[in-house]
Order: structure tokens, then sequence, then C-alpha cells
């Protein structure tokens, strides 16, 4: 702040008498030159003076305008933010829908061609309370036709099978499990066997184990797995793909033949599934399976 100087207060006093002088000026007629060349000479002196104060009071002005607007504003950008997190998650969830339609059409494509008759569901939870390792909960249950030893699959291939049921869910044991075993077939060829869950965390794209009946059976890397079917259709059909074998092992002499095969369906991405509720007339065979890659089925 400037310091308070006898010079100072002599200017100040100075402008108070012109400004007074030239208020009574004002008041008298407009027409006399005298008071008109006062009132001209003091609007000269005292312009700057008004020019000077306007322009040191302008970012006072627009500091106040931005702060009576700065609620307003945040208002507005929470209302954007809230829109755009709201567009977001109807984004996310068409492209959800979109992802479980094409997984519906590809197993309703699998079930037609196989003869199942299948009840589609949707897996609500990974694990169960019920003691089972490897488990899913699906939102279909008694009142949609579903019950225990039911064939469960997806459409890449064989999921599991219903152990409990509700009236509206049911609790399938994935084919992971340890407590699994499901007859099977190697594809192309009348070997038989069992494959059996290892009982590894649905995180993990386990293995399964494959045991041959026949301990001089032929198997390699690439075989694929179908199911061989059970009295009845319970608790497996025939016919839907299990998984590849990855890795023979070397075991002579031995009775049967054991070897590592990878499920076909993913176990720790389970989502849309079919419960297949009537076995098909005819056994499928390998008409399921999909276009071998070089190297694979004999």
């Amino acid at each position: 702040m400037p310091r308070d100087t006898p010079r100072s207060r002599a200017a100040l006093v100075l402008l108070l008498a012109v400004g007074l002088v030239l208020l009574v000026l004002d008041v008298r007629v407009e027409g006399d030159p005298v008071s008109g060349g006062a009132r001209a000479a003091g609007a000269a002196a005292f312009v700057p003076l008004a020019s000077a104060v306007g322009v040191a009071a302008a970012p006072v002005t627009g500091v106040t305008a931005a702060l009576a607007a700065a609620p307003a504003s945040a208002a507005r950008i929470d209302e954007l933010e809230r829109r755009n997190a709201e567009l977001a998650a109807e984004v996310d969830a068409l492209e959800r829908d979109g992802a479980r339609s094409a997984e519906l059409a590809d197993l309703l494509t699998l079930s037609g061609l196989g003869g199942y008759e299948i009840v589609a569901a949707q897996a609500v939870t990974r694990l169960t309370g019920h003691g089972y390792a490897d488990a899913v909960t699906l939102d279909v249950g008694a009142r949609d036709g579903v019950a225990p030893d039911m064939t469960v699959i997806s459409r890449d291939g064989l999921v599991g099978r219903v152990t409990e049921v509700t009236e509206q869910t049911s609790t399938v044991t994935l084919v992971t499990d340890g407590a699994s075993a499901v007859g099977v077939r190697l594809a192309g060829s009348k070997e038989i066997g069992v494959v059996d869950g290892t009982g590894n965390a649905v995180t993990d794209r386990s293995p399964l184990v494959l045991e041959l009946l026949d301990g001089s059976a032929v198997v390699r890397e690439g075989d694929r797995v179908v199911t061989l079917g059970s009295h009845g259709g319970a608790p497996f059909v025939p016919g839907v793909p299990v998984g590849t074998v990855t890795e023979v092992a070397d075991t002579p002499g031995a009775l049967s033949r054991t070897a590592r095969v990878t499920p076909f369906a993913d176990i720790s991405r389970i989502d849309v599934v079919g419960v297949v509720v009537a076995e098909p007339e005819d056994d499928p065979r390998d008409s399921l399976l999909r276009s071998a890659p070089k190297g694979g089925d004999r």
C-alpha cells in the first residue's frame, strides 16, 4: 500500500476540491461557457484516473464472476462424469450381452448337430459350499426340467454333470474335479478309457488324466477325446468333445495307457452352458469335433 505522506494527502484534498467544484458547475446552466469549459477541463483530468481505476478493477471483477460460476460448473462436470460412467456401463453390458448371444448361438449349433435337447443356463457362481473342488451353480433347476446326473456342455465341449438340484438352481461338478470320472473314446478309433479330473482350481486350465483300458493302445499328442456315453444318457451323453491329448506317459509293460488331456471347454471362464435334458436318438460319434489340425486325429 502507498504510504500516507503530506504530498499524498495534499493531492487527495485537491482532487476532492476539484470534484466538488465540478459538481457545483454541473448543476448550472449547461450553455454557460465558463462552466462548460471548467467541466471539460475536469473531465480531461478525471478520465485518465477513471480509466486507471477501471483497468485495476477488471481482474477483480473477472475473478468474482468466475467464483460465482464455479458451483454451477462443478455441478455440470459432476453430471457429465456421472453420465459418462453410465454410458461406459451400458457399453460393457451390451458387449457382454453380445458375447453371450454368440456363445448361445454356438451352443445351440453344437446341441443341434448332436441331437441333444438342452436347457440353456448361465453360471451364477464359480464355487459352492458343498465340498466340491471344482463346481459352478447354474440359474436353472427342477422347475426347468433339470435333474441330477444330466450332462452339461458349453459351445466348446463337456463342462461336467449336474450333482444337486433345487427348484431354481443346480450345482454342476466340473469335469476337472478330482471326483469326476468320464467314460471316453479316442476319436477316429475304438479305443476306450476314462478321463479323471485332477482337482485343480477352476482358475487353471488344468489337464485331465486319460487312462486307456488297453495298455498297447496307440495314442499320440494331438489325438482328441469324446464322451463314450452312459446307459440312458446319464450322467453323460455320447459324442460330446472332451479335450485334446497333450502328453503321453511312457509306461512300458503297464496294463493301461495314460495321457494328459486339455479340455476343450475353458473351465476357468464358464458362463453360458446347456444342460442336456434328453439324450440323442443316435450316437453322433466324432461329428461334433471341429476340423482337426495337421497331425491330429488319425
